[in-house]
């Protein structure tokens, strides 16, 4: 056992050794020394990514509150990123994007049909690519707009524009497109310009507000004179048709349109005049057969061929089921003596049919179905001329003319209508034979005959009459005219330009800017006869500076003119039509401001 004495000497002699590196020394107890423990080495840092785009590079010295919505973005993760409201496929155009991208489109579709304007406006060739290729040669809006397939939105308004000018009035289907995209023209450079859409719009409606009360302010009215009146329809129907294919034979179809509008007694129902279309002969063999009425189909075999004091009974019946028809059932027999049987029956049923009629006291009969060979004989033995497969139109147009009913049911003759006419037979024209009605009771009717060269040549010569139609039929109901040769763009742009004087806003530039579109007009009448529109234009505005509102171009000499005193005439309804159109459809696109195409529908495999 060791002493206390050796324990302190012990003691002191480790105080003063100095401890061993060579290994630690790892023991519980007071006498030993602990190992301190080795240190971690620091993570490195990962590299910070760099500031985008409104960032501040150092989040320290971001705002107190900015860091916070930094820390709940970054917790949240990518719930709070742009959400894509559309499906796959969908597009979107916002803003200035969507805006130009609509008038661009606008713009095309007017500059497409510009150089048809006006009486020296060029044709255009139009092509279908379907089976047979059918080619047409026009130079009306309508019908060149109606052929083409657009993708751009804002150009199917003015496609739609053109197509209800056509509907409404007949005529200024050109000239309401090329109005809405020169003002879509000049609008577009006013928002280049940092003016706002709406102002633009705000400045056109005051613009057309004062051009429509010039425009009326202007208008001449000779209904109360009817030799007057006449004169001016003639003017009219010429001035409608110079800038179409019939403008060589202008005066000879002028007054072929008078004489069948005339007819018509103040309707507006141009079913009454029916336009049958033959090829031969020469534009100027067309005519109007103003005592009858024409339909384009054959008499029945055997069946008299003229007949006096006719009653007509107009039918929409089957007159086919001379033979066997039984559909939904089955008929079984033993012998072919059965099936004769029922063919007999379907033939006495038939033949009952046929009695029927004639029992209505008709000596006329005109179905719109066919007319087979069992009852086609029956009628011709009783003496009754019979006419098959008129038409659905020919079927209307003749209950119309006869002043008869259409009938489907022969039960009761007593509630029966027959129409009545002085005489009916058949006729020449061309190489082909019609049926002419004579001594109609309905005095409205008319039929006029194109001829033509070709089938190019009697289309559209078809589609320059029925507008001159349509023009005329609206000035029978709103008598007021307008001089024409472009006298009405610039009276109407001096009025707005007199009007902004008064205006203090800045809807003064967008309405300068509306008069300058209006200016425009006719410019371009003036670039397609080939002649220098600034030199004209500049003449003719500063004649209506004189106060001479009547003048305008005229296209003949390549000069101005006054266009009374030519004779030189517009509908006041057709301008009106197309100024409240083209600016309509210019403040409609003018307020875009987004587009939104969806995603084509898939197609299942």
């Amino acid at each position: 056992p060791t002493s206390v004495a050796g324990s302190a000497t012990l003691s002191a002699l480790l105080r003063a050794t100095p401890p061993c590196r060579s290994a630690p020394i790892r023991a519980a107890g007071p006498l030993f020394r602990r190992t301190p423990p080795r240190p971690t080495p620091p993570r490195p840092t990962p590299p910070r990514r760099p500031a985008r785009h409104g960032e501040t590079a150092d989040p320290s010295a971001l705002p107190a509150r900015t860091r916070r919505e930094a820390c709940i973005s970054a917790m949240m993760g990518p719930s709070l990123g742009p959400v894509n409201l559309f499906g796959e496929g969908s597009q979107e155009a916002k803003g200035e994007q969507a805006r130009m991208s609509s008038i661009v489109g606008a713009l095309a579709i007017a500059d497409l049909v510009k150089t048809s304007l006006g009486p020296k406006g060029m044709d255009k060739i139009l092509q279908s690519h379907s089976r047979g290729g059918s080619v047409s040669v026009t130079n009306d809006g309508a019908t060149i707009l109606k052929s083409v397939l657009i993708d751009n939105p804002a150009a199917k308004v003015l496609i739609d524009i053109s197509k209800v000018q056509d509907d409404e009035v007949g005529d200024g289907t050109t000239s309401v497109c090329v109005l809405a995209g020169e003002l879509l023209r000049q609008a577009a450079e006013l928002i280049e310009k940092k003016m706002h859409p709406q102002v633009v719009i705000g400045g056109y409606r005051l613009a057309r507000d004062a051009a429509l009360k010039a425009l009326r302010a202007a208008a001449i009215d000779h209904s109360d004179d009817e030799a007057a009146f006449r004169q001016d329809l003639l003017n009219i129907a010429m001035t409608t048709l110079s800038s179409k294919v019939l403008s060589q034979d202008k005066e000879h179809f002028a007054a072929i349109a008078v004489d069948a509008v005339m007819k018509l007694r103040g309707s507006t129902n141009l079913d009454q005049i029916q336009i049958i279309k033959r090829i031969g002969g020469t534009l100027k063999d067309s005519y109007l057969d103003p005592d009858g009425f024409l339909l384009d189909k054959k008499i029945g075999v055997g069946c008299p061929k003229r007949m006096r004091d006719c009653k007509v009974m107009i039918a929409n019946s089957p007159m086919d089921t001379d033979k066997v028809k039984i559909y939904g059932s089955k008929v079984k027999v033993d012998s072919v003596s059965k099936v004769a049987e029922i063919e007999a029956a379907e033939k006495k049923k038939m033949l009952d049919k046929v009695d029927k009629i004639i029992a209505h006291g008709c000596n006329v009969f005109i179905n719109r179905q066919l007319i087979y060979n069992l009852p086609e004989q029956r009628f011709a033995d009783a003496g009754v001329m019979s006419i098959e497969h008129s038409d659905f139109d020919g079927t209307e147009r003749l209950a119309l003319v006869l002043d008869g009913d259409i009938v489907s049911t022969f039960d009761t003759p007593e509630r029966v209508k027959l129409g009545s006419c002085e005489l009916i037979e058949e006729v020449m024209i061309g190489e082909d034979k019609l049926v002419r009605f004579s001594g109609c009771p309905n005095s409205q009717a008319s039929s006029i005959v194109l001829r033509g060269a070709n089938t190019h040549v009697v289309d559209e010569a078809h589609r320059s009459l029925h507008d001159a139609l349509c023009v005329l039929s609206q000035t029978v109901k709103n008598t007021a005219v307008l001089p024409g040769g472009g006298a009405p763009e610039m009276l109407m742009a001096q009025a707005v330009e007199e009007e902004s004087k008064r205006v203090a806003s800045k809807h003064v530039v967008a309405m300068e800017a509306y008069a300058k579109a209006l200016r425009t007009m006719p410019m371009h009448i003036a670039d397609n006869a080939g002649y220098d529109s600034t030199e004209l234009c500049a003449g003719l505005k500063a004649k209506h500076h004189e106060g001479r509102h009547t003048w305008g171009l005229e296209m003949d000499r390549g000069g101005l003119g006054d266009m009374v005193a030519l004779g030189i005439c517009e509908s006041l309804q057709v301008k009106e039509q197309v100024l409240l159109s083209s600016s309509e459809a210019a403040e409609m696109i003018l307020r875009v401001d987004d587009i939104v195409q969806c995603a084509p529908r898939q197609r299942q495999q």
